[in-house]
């Protein structure tokens, strides 16, 4: 079933890094009954979109490998090093043409739900530029961005251009209630061992 009834809307997983803080790739970290991946695509999968991409980067022959990426359109970034903004870029050369809504969900945040992202796309309201998560500790991930900032989106540079973004056009943010606190990503071992407990 899509995630939205009323208009075409793209998932974006974002997966790209080169795990430097780790030290070893955070996309094939066992996680559940595969990886830390293979969890936050299923999640994507069961999420609805209409389209699904994922951006690949760093290690990502091995991870093409080892993980499940049926459903999902691969794009490569080959400048993963430059941050988040340019496995955006990447993702949105792959997105379809009837694309109204592109949602950026993180790769190494496990504790994103389903229910959450068809919470954000449901409560983003039609025409709005951006919707962000609430939670009780404050705004997180997934995001989701309309159409008409998808140029901008392109042209974004560096690992917290997003925020910027939403910063800039702060009057355009609708919030959307989730529930909990923020769920956090993993980039280093701790990160990892806190996620797993």
């Amino acid at each position: 079933m899509p995630v939205s009834a009323d208009c075409f809307v793209t998932g974006l997983v974002l997966a790209a890094g080169g795990s430097r803080r780790l030290g070893e790739p955070k996309q094939l970290l066992p996680y559940g009954s595969g990886t830390l991946l293979d969890h936050t695509l299923e999640t994507a999968r069961s999420s609805g979109f209409d389209q699904l991409i994922v951006a690949l980067g760093g290690s990502s022959e091995v991870v093409r490998r080892q993980v499940d990426l049926s459903g999902a359109e691969v794009v490569e970034n080959r400048d993963y090093g430059d941050g988040c903004s340019s496995s955006i870029a990447a993702g949105l050369s792959a997105v379809d043409a009837r694309s109204e809504v592109l949602v950026l969900m993180l790769g190494d945040q496990p504790g994103v739900t389903a229910a959450t992202v068809r919470s954000l796309v449901a409560g983003r309201g039609e025409g709005t530029a951006i919707a962000v998560c609430q939670y009780d500790d404050g705004r997180g991930h997934p995001l989701a961005f309309g159409r008409a900032l998808f140029d901008e989106l392109r042209e974004l540079h560096g690992d917290k251009a997003v925020w910027k973004l939403m910063d800039r056009r702060a009057g355009e943010v609708v919030e959307v209630r989730v529930p909990g606190s923020i769920p956090p990503d993993v980039d280093t071992l701790e990160d990892y061992e806190a996620v797993l407990a």
